[in-house]
């Protein structure tokens, strides 16, 4: 699949749902590229695959003009409701991280994401936004599921339901040789593995959770009709009928901008 005709469809599937319920399983890696990124008041920052904006809030808690993008209509709908409610002035744009139209170059002293940029297709055009948008001495940081054990296998029961294959696999950027590649000429990087864990009380309890709240699971659900059941079937197959504790291994990558 060509990656704009992906990028279409993923604008709709990452906002079908009530994403910010899945959001809040990972409030450890929003704080961590929160924290890897101090920002000083003031400081500008930008929060590229924000989502529902949970890294926003934190860098605008400690002071940044904060803009944050993100290439679905509905997740930036649920950013701007949560930083009103928290009386939070966060400048939010529906945006493609491949190409950050109105954005100029240098603009940004801290740039992150939280599993948001490792899943646009072309990976070296976002990685050259990345550098583009980043001041010399910026910094970036990206936490980034790991391949292997760990989130990759929710995304291994899915495959033999999709229609077709990615072009990209969104975990390369987990990969440390393949994140330098990708950003070593314009940065100097750092990296760290840490681990996410979820507890569930059974495989159909994750089940239940990630087929109504997180987008790709629950359009994938919807889009196999009866097939559907087999998908569910192989899911708590996987993760059995006891209680389920999921370690998620991620990739913290820290760059600052030469």
């Amino acid at each position: 699949m060509a990656h704009e005709a992906l990028k279409e469809r993923q604008s709709v599937m990452w906002g079908n749902g009530p994403f910010d319920k899945i959001a809040e399983t990972i409030e450890d890696l929003h704080a961590s590229v929160a924290e890897a990124l101090p920002v000083r008041p003031g400081a500008d920052a930008l929060d590229l695959g924000c989502g529902t904006g949970r890294v926003a809030e934190l860098l605008a808690d400690a002071g940044a003009a904060v803009v944050g993008v993100d290439l679905s209509p509905a997740l930036i709908e649920t950013a701007k409701e949560r930083a009103q409610e928290r009386g939070l002035a966060i400048d939010y744009r529906v945006g493609d991280c491949e190409n950050l139209v109105g954005i100029d170059d240098a603009s940004f002293d801290a740039v992150g994401s939280s599993v948001g940029v490792m899943f646009a297709p072309d990976h070296r055009a976002s990685a050259a936004e990345l550098g583009r948008v980043t001041r010399p001495g910026g910094r970036i940081a990206l936490a980034n599921w790991q391949p292997g054990p760990g989130v990759q296998d929710l995304f291994r029961i899915m495959a033999p339901f999709q229609p077709a294959p990615p072009p990209s696999t969104p975990f390369d950027w987990g990969d440390e040789a393949k994140v330098q590649e990708l950003l070593g000429e314009h940065f100097e990087l750092s990296f760290e593995t840490r681990v996410n864990t979820v507890e569930y009380g059974s495989g159909e309890e994750y089940w239940r959770d990630m087929s109504t709240n997180y987008g790709p699971t629950r359009s994938l659900y919807e889009s196999l009709g009866d097939r559907g059941e087999e998908l569910r079937r192989s899911w708590v197959e996987t993760f059995g009928d006891g209680p389920v504790s999921h370690a998620r291994p991620y990739l913290l990558v820290t760059g600052i901008r030469r």
